[in-house]
């Protein structure tokens, strides 16, 4: 018994040293590089003691701090008309109505402009707006990717989410938990449970040959634990895939005892209908279906005869054994005269292709007639059963999940455990058991005690109103990132944050509301030389439109924007060379089917179809991210496609058109009331004295209505933010 005391403690003492061997060697690889400084607890700094009278709140203080330690002075205020179109295109993504415009120039109230901002705070808009960042951000779109790129019928459900927890101000922390664990933390809650949409939100690869499934699922857990790490936490964890990571104090291990917490749940479409809405969707599938059956039963009997005749001709040629096989009763064929029937179905059977290459010239033009109308009846199809296209846990336990050679599924190295980042780890543990694992990595994320999490939340707040990041690699926080110049400020943000509730309307109200965000984006060649990059901010970042905004501000200058909120995806007409993009193995017709009705395809930019492997050309000459990978600052390019895009595309041509009907409504044949109605609703002011005349010049010259619109829009002020 003393001897099998002795061998156990021995053994113990061996399984300690092991563990303490483990964790020092993974000490000894975070070093000093775990005091880099986004890896210390945030303290929230002191405001700044300064007096001065542009100073509106601590933001303006620490600005102004950091532009007198460089012996700068902040740019003038902007004024009053170009700073209500700044603060409504940042805040909603969409112009002022001229009415606003005029009600905010004429309320001389000392809080006028604090008015402004909880009115847009307030509105749906505030959230369409936001949501366009964060699913950037996530990589969202509406199909898988890959070759083809199926649609995925019900993830839309997770952007109308993300806009309704903008609009509501969710409290961050919670839409942390609600995306990482919605189906464990808050059970039987709808919106909970299609928040995990998160997880499913990039690309998978699904095809239709044979696939390897312990590759499929490792793509899968990769694509989850790079953007974990990405959105929430600011760190490029997916550089340790094959490796320690070169610069950051990131272990091998930590990439896949992070996947491990993922490993034992999976995506799935789970039913959250009514009876009422199931009810209601069956009467609505069969009387679509009773409406669907002609048409389909046309076109199989118009190709019975052709089918037939191949039939009939490759029949003649098959091997005996295999048609015999096939004379056979079913019931009656060997096992053996099973297999050579179906080699002789898949010899014989005609594609569809086939069919047609031997229709007389009357019968392919009657199906071509069929085929429309059967398109148009698959326009009339009810809505699926709504789903939720979440990640849930399985009902088996989480497979063992290791250390994977160069990634590779096949080529195991050590098992690892469920786990968050070593170097933040200190005693958090994740659960041993599969289910709460996801909600302990969701605490530990939305916990005031992580160093990461707030931090790269408002900087992303900042970025988004002050047009770069106090740290301008918002998805990398690591040593290869950028270093913010005001370490203190974003601090301080972080802090606030927290104590705000993790209140993202608090702080970007803050921001959009000091004095600091109210500059003048003028540049000044004096501050240009000592702060060229504008890190101190001295004057505001001019910023460009997104692609979606352009489209969406030209719809609503026009009047013919469609406000609604959520649903389903829409598809607007595309041009021929971007629908040959679409693969297909079938047929290439009816692939891209839009609503005729012009006010569903005039919804913001936001609701419509994003298809992975089809770009819309205007929206990808401004810079559309390709939804593959996070994109948490969209580039901004320029080049010759865009000014020929803003002028001759077909969109511009008839939007042009309908802001033109718009202003002859008010304005009748008055051409001075037609001016100034276009430069108001375009540009949120008045015409000067030069344009007045140049437009009265373009007019006299032979120019009409639609093409000044069209020229207005092609204005370097209409696609920047002042």
């Amino acid at each position: 018994m003393r001897v099998q005391r002795l061998a156990m403690l021995v053994l113990l003492l061996g399984i300690a040293s092991i563990a303490w061997a483990q964790t020092g060697k993974e000490e000894a690889f975070v070093g000093a590089r775990g005091k880099y400084w986004a890896f210390q607890k945030v303290t929230r700094p002191p405001v700044p003691p300064i007096r001065d009278a542009w100073i509106r709140n601590p933001i303006d203080a620490f600005i102004f701090d950091g532009l007198r330690r460089k012996q700068l002075e902040p740019s003038r205020p902007l004024d009053r008309t170009a700073l209500v179109r700044r603060v409504t295109y940042d805040l909603t993504g969409l112009p002022p109505l001229p009415a606003d415009v005029n009600a905010f120039l004429k309320d001389k109230s000392p809080d006028a402009y604090e008015r402004v901002v909880d009115r847009l705070l307030a509105s749906p808009q505030y959230g369409e707006r936001w949501a366009s960042k964060w699913l950037d951000v996530v990589r969202y779109a509406d199909t898988n990717g890959f070759e083809l790129d199926l649609e995925r019928v019900h993830a839309w459900r997770y952007r109308d989410y993300v806009i309704q927890s903008f609009n509501a101000d969710k409290p961050y922390d919670r839409f942390i938990r609600e995306q990482i664990a919605g189906d464990e933390m808050f059970p039987r809650n709808k919106e909970a449970l299609i928040a995990t949409g998160y997880l499913r939100a990039g690309s998978e690869h699904l095809v239709a040959g044979n696939i390897d499934p312990e590759e499929s699922r490792q793509e899968v857990l990769t694509e989850i634990a790079t953007n974990v790490g990405q959105a929430f936490l600011g760190l490029t964890v997916n550089c340790a895939r094959c490796h320690n990571h070169k610069f950051d104090p990131i272990l091998q291990s930590d990439f896949y005892a992070l996947q491990a917490i993922f490993a034992g749940a999976k995506g799935k479409d789970v039913e959250i209908a009514s009876p009422e809405e199931k009810a209601a969707f069956e009467l609505a599938q069969k009387a679509y279906k009773e409406r669907l059956a002609p048409v389909e039963n046309a076109l199989k009997e118009l190709a019975k005869p052709f089918e037939q005749q191949i039939v009939v001709e490759r029949k003649a040629k098959l091997d005996p054994k295999l048609l015999e096989a096939l004379k056979t009763p079913k019931e009656q064929r060997t096992p053996e005269q099973k297999r050579l029937a179906s080699d002789a179905d898949a010899q014989i059977k005609p594609a569809w292709d086939e069919i047609v290459a031997i229709m007389p010239a009357e019968v392919k033009a009657e199906r071509v007639r069929l085929r429309e109308q059967l398109h148009q009846v698959e326009l009339t199809a009810p809505d699926p059963l709504p789903m939720a296209y979440a990640y849930v846990n399985t009902d088996d336990a989480a497979p063992r999940s290791y250390v994977l050679r160069l990634g590779d599924p096949h080529a195991r190295l050590d098992s690892v455990d469920a786990a968050v980042p070593f170097v933040i780890r200190a005693a958090y543990r994740i659960p041993t058991a599969s289910t709460g694992r996801r909600s302990a990595l969701a605490n530990w994320l939305a916990s005031a005690d992580n160093p990461l999490t707030a931090r790269v939340m408002v900087n992303r707040i900042w970025q988004f109103r002050a047009g770069e990041g106090l740290v301008r690699t918002p998805n990398d926080f690591g040593a290869m990132g950028d270093k913010p110049d005001s370490h203190a400020l974003l601090d301080w943000l972080a802090a606030e944050f927290v104590a705000q509730g993790w209140s993202v309307k608090a702080i970007d109200r803050m921001i959009v509301t000091s004095n600091a965000y109210r500059q003048s984006s003028t540049p000044d060649e004096a501050k240009s030389r000592v702060d060229p990059q504008n890190r101190l901010l001295w004057r505001m970042n001019r910023k460009r439109l997104e692609g979606e905004m352009i489209r969406d501000a030209a719809l609503a200058v026009a009047g013919t924007l469609n406000p609604a909120i959520g649903g389903r995806p829409v598809r607007i007409p595309i041009e021929p060379e971007v629908y040959n993009l679409i693969f297909t193995e079938y047929e290439r017709d009816g692939l891209w089917p839009v609503n005729p009705d012009r006010r569903v395809q005039n919804r913001r930019g936001i609701y419509l179809y994003n298809k992975r492997s089809v770009r819309l050309p205007m929206l990808s000459a401004f810079d559309q991210p390709d939804a593959i990978t996070s994109c948490p600052v969209r580039p901004v390019s320029t080049h010759a496609l865009q000014a020929l895009t803003l002028l001759n595309s077909g969109f511009m041509q008839e939007v042009s058109r309908a802001f033109a009907e718009r202003i002859q409504q008010s304005c009748g044949r008055d051409r001075g009331c037609q001016i100034d109605s276009a430069w108001q609703l375009a540009l949120s002011r008045a015409p000067r004295t030069q344009e007045i005349r140049l437009s009265k010049d373009f007019f006299k010259s032979g120019g009409t209505l639609p093409e000044f619109c069209l020229a207005l829009f092609n204005r370097n002020e209409f696609i920047y933010v002042p």
